[in-house]
């Protein structure tokens, strides 16, 4: 075991838990066993609540801009272990070192944001009749917490720690016990950057976790980031406890493929939408849909899915359990019907014969009611369907229950316009595989991928994690009374 047991982080402090059951990390790279994470109970929730509420007072009554401090100093600690943490991700999680950069330097951009929330919480002011003001200001919740994926150790636990915390709010997360690791990591350099005891708490476990911060009295707020499964049960046993929530699943993400598009960007783009991060991300291409005669882009796509060398530019899935599930879609698929033009099944990386790989699938000829076409993957395959016109490659599009992404290649800036305006997505691409949105811009989904009002990142995020207080005041007694006062 490379490190030891992962402990709980409650009140600035690892402690370990008294677990009647732990579960083993292994790495998806080779198999090696990385560490053991307890399954920790109920009472060791509460703990960590009552380390937040303990702080929670103080830290609201700390000033916005002093608040930020923190995540100034944070800021610079994780440029600083920029290599260490990417390289406690691709252990953890199995993604290439670029990829593991490329998610560290995504949570130095969410901090960012966050240090620039005291020009963004403001609030309003307003003399609404002689001597009467009126005035709005932002107020936190106390405490929250933060339910977070396997896929992303680093970057959706920052989704949320920096926002929430910066508005005054105290926070428990809960990692995935498939990657506890960066969480502990995270832990320690907001302790380095001077965050107050109390005020970041992390409590480890499965279900049992789960089920008790939506169950918990004192947890106002739970964010949660998923399967659509259980975004599902999170959002409604937390709101059945009167909780605020905001719960994102998975998704089903089209890209529409016009004859006119730009050949050589577009196979490069679907290519690297489809196989990036092993295909592990909710905005990751999982269907395209291509409209007439695209059998020049389809072979394109191929020569740059060939171009992938596996274990080198495509990391690993997460488990066994995984690359077992995501060959049994192309397998079911391959029954159904449709043609394998590159088949990732039964890959193995010399040296890492241990590890969990699946290389880059290409399936052409899919029809809309095949597994492929319908349901989450969540690997490195993607399904290619024909449509005659635009509109039915819209039908096709808008009957998927999810509405992560959607996304358009074409030069024709009116069929981008019409995909924009009718595609049924939350965030749409145009000659873009992967339309993240960059901060300030808000990440979230319509449809069955987001359970719940308002985004997780961005601006919006400051309505999910504060509540608006509003004060009228009056300082003209001879004024007299009327309506307004």
């Amino acid at each position: 075991m490379k490190y030891g047991s992962v402990k709980n982080y409650i009140h600035g402090q690892f402690i370990d838990a008294p677990a009647d059951r732990y579960m083993d990390v292994v790495s998806p790279v080779d198999g090696s066993l990385l560490s053991k994470v307890p399954m920790s109970a109920a009472a060791e929730l509460d703990s960590a609540v009552q380390s937040a509420k303990s702080a929670a007072k103080g830290w609201a009554n700390t000033p916005i801009k002093e608040r930020v401090q923190v995540f100034f100093r944070y800021k610079q600690l994780l440029h600083q272990n920029l290599e260490e943490l990417s390289k406690l991700i691709v252990e953890e999680n199995g993604k290439t070192y670029t990829e593991a950069v490329a998610e560290i330097e995504k949570a130095i951009e969410l901090t960012e944001f966050a240090t620039s929330l005291p020009q963004l919480i403001t609030g309003e002011l307003l003399e609404v009749s002689r001597g009467i003001e009126c005035r709005t200001e932002y107020v936190p919740l106390g405490v929250v917490a933060s339910i977070v994926p396997f896929n992303f150790p680093s970057m959706v636990p920052n989704w949320t720690i920096p926002n929430a915390i910066a508005l005054g709010n105290c926070m428990i997360m809960k990692p995935s016990e498939k990657v506890p690791l960066s969480v502990g990591r995270i832990a320690e350099l907001l302790k380095e950057a001077g965050l107050p005891d109390g005020v970041f708490n992390v409590v480890h476990g499965d279900s049992v976790i789960v089920e008790a911060i939506c169950d918990h009295p004192g947890i106002e707020a739970v964010s949660f980031v998923g399967s659509t499964k259980v975004a599902k049960i999170v959002y409604r046993r937390a709101t059945y406890n009167y909780k605020r929530c905001l719960a994102l699943g998975g998704a089903k993400n089209h890209l529409l493929v016009l004859p006119d598009a730009i050949p050589g960007m577009t196979a490069a783009n679907i290519t690297a939408s489809m196989s990036g991060c092993g295909g592990q991300r909710c905005m990751a291409a999982s269907a395209m849909v291509g409209v007439g005669e695209i059998d020049h882009i389809v072979s394109k796509i191929v020569d740059e899915v060939n171009k992938i060398v596996v274990g080198d530019n495509l990391g690993a899935v997460i488990s066994k359990a995984s690359k077992d599930n995501i060959e049994k879609y192309i397998t079911s698929a391959e029954a159904q019907g449709a043609k394998i033009l590159v088949d990732g099944r039964n890959t193995v990386v010399k040296g890492k014969e241990d590890g969990f790989y699946v290389g880059p699938t290409v399936i052409d000829y899919v029809t809309p009611d095949m597994d492929v076409a319908r349901e989450e993957i969540f690997g490195p395959v993607i399904s290619i369907m024909r449509a005659k016109t635009l509109d039915e490659a819209l039908a096709i599009e808008n009957a998927n229950p999810y509405g992560n992404a959607a996304a358009v290649f074409t030069q024709n800036g009116g069929a981008a316009r019409h995909v924009i305006s009718n595609a049924s997505a939350g965030m749409i691409g145009v000659n873009v595989g992967v339309p993240v949105p960059r901060e300030p811009f808000s990440f979230g989904g319509w449809n069955e991928s987001k359970f719940g009002v308002g985004d997780i990142t961005g601006k919006s995020s400051i309505e999910f994690w504060t509540k608006l207080k509003k004060t009228t005041t009056k300082w003209n007694p001879e004024a007299g009374v009327n309506w307004m006062s």
